[in-house]
């Protein structure tokens, strides 16, 4: 029997319904307001810009887009997130990744203000994630938990297995389930015996950048699996870090990919943008 699938284009859609209609019934003066800063020319980096101006629009979210140059200083860099962090039509500020070489990546992170911080990249964000107090939690393992409490998996008791360490992904997501009671247990590159750990996991979450490395046989029965993972074949095919259709035969629920875990990013950003601004407004900001 296949698995359930989770639909995150669907959980995705309502995110945005919320955050709609809680922008409409508040009618303040101003809306919520985001501006993205986007160096260089990576197409990646231009296309998500674009889907979030949409999605913006849809929300009623206020948007500004900041294109620098190729080889834009760091002075000029950080001159804009500066004026950024003191205009108050903006709530929330994200940098694009990745920047050109010649920017230094974390110097830039952490210049923008904690309290528009809404990627939650910045070390007093981080810290704050770390000793489970409220702060802004970066956007995909924010969309993940999103995505498993919307379709009812028990987090609370649960072994959760995070396969990946990253600091945007596997990190915070490890910490985001911990403080919602599962054990958790990070694999990386180094992990011994991987196949059996993976293997014992009520929740599997796949962050790796490596296609179809998850395996069927690393899945246990019944397990929920979301696969983080976004790789393009040769043949132009998107896929994820998990052997989907081997997984989807043993896993109890799946995110398909593309459409699981992806559409939850944008999602998420948007919500944490509203939030900004509420907390703006209730500190008179």
């Amino acid at each position: 029997m296949s698995a359930a699938r989770i639909d995150g284009k669907h959980i995705a859609q309502q995110v945005r319904d919320r955050i709609k209609k809680e922008i409409e019934a508040d009618n303040a003066a101003s809306p919520p307001g985001l501006a993205a800063v986007l160096v260089g020319d990576n197409p990646a980096s231009k296309i998500y810009v674009r889907n979030k101006r949409r999605m913006c629009e849809e929300v009623g979210i206020y948007s500004e887009e900041y294109a620098l140059p190729e080889d834009a200083s760091q002075a000029q860099v950080l001159d804009l997130i500066g004026r950024l962090n003191d205009d108050p039509r903006i709530h929330g500020i994200l940098v694009q990744l990745p920047l050109p070489k010649q920017l230094d990546t974390r110097q830039t992170l952490d210049a923008v203000s904690p309290d528009k911080d809404v990627d939650g990249f910045h070390y007093t964000n981080v810290g704050k994630l770390v000793a489970n107090q409220e702060g802004f939690v970066p956007c995909t393992p924010l969309g993940i938990i999103e995505l498993l409490v919307a379709s009812g998996v028990e987090i609370q008791g649960a072994h959760a297995v995070m396969v990946g360490r990253s600091d945007i992904v596997g990190k915070p997501t490890a910490f985001l389930l911990l403080h919602r009671h599962a054990t958790v247990t990070i694999c990386h590159s180094k992990t011994r015996n991987l196949e059996a750990i993976c293997s014992q996991a009520d929740i599997l979450v796949a962050a790796i950048g490596q296609p179809h490395f998850i395996k069927g046989n690393m899945v246990k029965p019944g397990a929920t699996v979301i696969d983080v993972g976004i790789n393009r074949l040769p043949d132009g095919k998107l896929v994820g870090d998990v052997d989907f259709e081997a997984a989807e035969k043993r896993a109890g629920a799946i995110t398909p990919v593309p459409g699981g875990v992806g559409p939850m990013t944008i999602a998420m950003l948007l919500a944490n943008t509203l939030q900004s601004a509420k907390r703006s407004r209730q500190s008179g900001k």
